[in-house]
């Protein structure tokens, strides 16, 4: 069988996971990656400017669920291991599977464009361009930093919280009176370092609305240990969820935080062992959100005004493919990306792969080794997907399910369930395995040139 060549943009663990895979069913693969070594966002201060670790940063997801299914974590981790050590279980893996050969360092995919008869036309910052005939895309979604336009000026330093590194890199914040924006799992983690009476002189958090902070830790084991099975109804895991979050911590309005407009599991969840303790222990100080930029301060919607020195933007992402010209392949202006199957596949363009791009709940590490399954089996002629016009109904029950319950937010477009979602996509690669059987297992055609196979 003449199986098809693939194209893989980016060696984080979304893209070598995927080349693990596909190694496995005999697919050929090039990997692009425009750093010099693997590991994408958690490669800290990685050269392609791509990395939003920070000396300090612990994954907020416990080591029991951000294994890979074939290459168990080191058994003397933490619950919560640090950037550098789930860096190096990323080497580990890269090497132990003999996936580095296949990787080209240094080299960026400048533009991707899909050709009339099916099949990629990839470009490289080398000059070249190569033909492949499928494309995945593991560019990841957490390097292209938002930062929200307001009125007026600011006359200090400012960065996003994708350049934070420490509390003296790349602005010494020691003794200065600094505003964190935004509640998202950055922000509590920037927030609670700075807020220490030794660094800043006084820590400012500023919200638009309130969210609800989950503990790491409950019981004494990590949180996410022991999730609710996934064949249990949702309304059921959230009424159990929120009764033992409200036993273990109360309120926001205990720690001084303001009251979330939403529901507990209505945006995406919050996780932080040490904001909390923060906040009720009067290091840090809740602002609203911003009305407008003032010279050395900043006027917030209650009117209030404090004098600021630094600012940090936690203010999230926009997913961005900027190897792409065609506007069909791209996130729309509500950071939407396009619609697709399972997450992965784009209806009537069989060629083209979308991986680990969801914001999952508890974890991206792993997603894609699991999507994985379907991208590999389809090669291979072992998986064959629905008809396009069901695919469609597919996606709309899927996007219902997974984002109709969260309140309207660019941070909410690609939210999931991950334990629901790996066990529909093992029924769909049941059904699927049947259809392609039915068609002989013929593999997706080859499109390249001859000479070029």
């Amino acid at each position: 069988m003449n199986l098809p060549k693939v194209c893989i943009i980016g060696a984080g663990c979304s893209g070598f996971t995927t080349a693990k895979r596909l190694k496995d069913y005999g697919i050929a693969f090039d990997v692009y990656e425009a750093s010099d070594d693997i590991g994408g966002n958690w490669y800290f201060n990685n050269p392609n400017g791509m990395s939003a670790c920070y000396k300090s940063l612990h994954i907020d997801t416990s080591k029991w669920r951000l294994a890979f299914e074939d290459y168990p974590v080191p058994e003397d981790w933490p619950d919560y291991p640090h950037h550098s050590q789930l860096l190096q279980y990323f080497h580990d893996y890269v090497d132990h599977f003999g996936i580095r050969p296949h990787i080209a360092f240094n080299t960026r995919v400048e533009k991707a464009k899909r050709r009339a008869d099916g099949g990629w036309d990839v470009t490289l910052s080398t000059g070249e361009t190569k033909r492949y005939d499928a494309l995945v895309v593991a560019n990841g979604h957490h390097w292209a930093a938002r930062i929200p336009e307001y009125p007026g000026s600011f006359n200090g330093p400012q960065i996003h919280s994708h350049q934070y590194r420490s509390p003296f890199d790349p602005i010494d914040c020691i003794g200065k009176r600094v505003l964190v924006v935004g509640l998202g799992n950055s922000s509590m983690d920037i927030s609670s370092e700075l807020s220490s009476r030794p660094i800043a002189e006084k820590l400012f958090v500023s919200a638009r609305r309130g969210v609800w902070v989950f503990p790491k830790y409950i019981g004494g084991k990590p949180g996410d240990k022991n999730p609710a099975p996934a064949w249990m109804p949702r309304w059921l895991r959230h009424r159990i969820g929120e009764r033992m979050v409200r036993k273990l911590i109360g309120t926001m309005p205990d720690y001084g935080l303001p009251e979330p407009e939403y529901g507990m599991f209505e945006s995406h969840g919050t996780v932080s062992g040490e904001f909390l303790l923060r906040a009720g222990s009067g290091d840090l100080t809740m602002k609203p959100g911003i009305e407008r930029l003032d010279g050395d301060g900043v006027v917030f919607t209650d009117g209030s005004r404090e004098s600021v020195d630094v600012i940090i933007w936690a203010t999230g992402y926009d997913i961005s493919f900027p190897f792409f010209d065609d506007p069909a392949f791209l996130a729309d202006s509500d950071n939407r990306p396009p619609p697709l199957f399972k997450r992965i596949m784009k209806p009537g363009v069989p060629d083209l792969f979308y991986m680990g791009l969801a914001q999952p709940l508890p974890t991206l590490v792993n997603f894609a080794e699991q999507q994985s399954k379907l991208v590999g089996a389809y090669l291979a002629g072992k998986y064959a997907p629905p008809p396009e016009a069901e695919m469609e109904r597919i996606i709309q029950a899927d996007e219902e399910y997974y984002t109709g319950f969260y309140y309207q937010s660019r941070r909410h477009t690609i939210q999931l369930d991950f334990d629901h979602y790996c066990r529909a996509l093992n029924k769909e690669l049941a059904k699927g395995a049947k259809r392609a059987a039915a068609l002989g297992n013929a593999a997706p055609p080859v499109t390249r040139e001859l000479e070029e196979a």
